[in-house]
């Protein structure tokens, strides 16, 4: 479809429109079919690459956009999905804000809290909503595990332990590239940190940290993280990019224990196994399946239509921000807060 096609389409529309900012592989294997079963209706995509705009936009039905500031220039787009390098997030999410859309930016949002709280105030001067994608938090198994120790299934909780590891790619790849935002903290460190929040007070600081690099890499592969609330919960995060593959968290508490072994990546069809293990039993709870991505944008919209609900969203960010700044400012040495 081309751009000149659109205007009638968007006029006579009336659900909200949201574009993307980049033909990034999440985009194209888990966004497009999840906003294509979402309240939004998928209006543009945008890349730099015309070819690329082109291929994405053909298998989703909308229309392709060379320029990502182009996108933000079409009527009818209320929101954008944003899944650019780590280095280019705080920059098009600035700009899409300042024209007025909605933004969810890929997981990391940015690299520190200062950043964070300029975009969040951004935001909320503009009545719009910033939200950070996590899609592993819109998996239903997340829900029950909160639920389960809210009840008081494991006790008092007592800690959580949080691990995420891939093993090595293609060394060209971004995930690898110091200038694109690349390496372990950013990469896969963001998954038991951001899940360490659900289970932590808003009190939670860093207690110490560490990070390995390769130096012919240039980046961080492998690292830990501790940290703990005012009343004495910790969480023990474990991450890298030179592992056997592992995506689990446990929490641990006065009387027992649950472990979810697929806590962070599972795939749509499948239905990831909670093992409570109380005393001298273990009982395996069945998730159901789930697209992670299809709640992801599912729950976007609704901040969108939901002033009320904006909030939220922005704690979690600048949370989120201040604890990966301070993890790596006590893995180089430095003095966090």
């Amino acid at each position: 479809m081309e751009i000149e096609d659109l205007t009638p389409v968007l006029e006579s529309e009336q659900r909200a429109g949201i574009g993307i900012i980049g033909c990034a592989d999440i985009a194209v294997r888990r966004a497009l079919p999840a906003i294509g079963r979402s309240p939004f209706r998928l209006a543009a995509v945008a890349s730099r690459s015309r070819q690329k705009a082109e291929t994405a936009a053909a298998a989703a039905g909308c229309a392709a956009v060379e320029g990502y500031e182009r996108l933000l220039e079409l009527p009818g787009i209320d929101a954008v999905y944003i899944p650019l390098p780590n280095s280019e997030h705080a920059k098009w999410a600035h700009r899409a804000l300042e024209a007025g859309k909605h933004v969810l930016l890929e997981k990391p949002a940015v690299p520190a809290e200062g950043t964070a709280r300029e975009l969040v105030a951004l935001a909320e001067e503009r009545g719009l909503v910033l939200m950070e994608n996590f899609a592993f938090l819109r998996h239903p198994q997340h829900a029950q595990a909160q639920a389960l120790v809210a009840d008081g299934a494991i006790g008092e909780l007592r800690s959580y332990h949080g691990a995420f590891g891939i093993p090595p790619t293609d060394p060209r790849g971004i995930k690898y590239q110091a200038d694109l935002g690349g390496g372990a903290l950013w990469e896969v460190g963001c998954y038991p940190v951001r899940a360490a929040q659900e289970y932590l007070g808003p009190s939670a600081r860093v207690l110490g940290a560490g990070l390995k690099s390769d130096p012919d890499l240039g980046v961080d592969v492998s690292g830990a993280a501790l940290l703990a609330d005012d009343d004495g919960v910790t969480a023990n995060c474990s991450f890298g990019l030179s592992h056997g593959y592992r995506s689990a968290y446990e929490v641990w508490g006065s009387e027992g224990r649950l472990v979810l072994e697929w806590a962070f990546t599972p795939s749509v069809g499948a239905r990831p196994v909670l093992r409570l293990q109380q005393k001298d039993r273990e009982t395996q709870i069945l998730a159901p399946a789930s697209d992670q991505f299809l709640g992801v944008f599912t729950t976007f919209h609704e901040a969108v239509r939901d002033p009320a609900a904006r909030a939220r969203h922005h704690r979690e960010l600048v949370r989120q921000a201040r604890l990966m700044e301070d993890i790596r400012a006590h893995a180089l040495g430095g003095h966090p807060r």
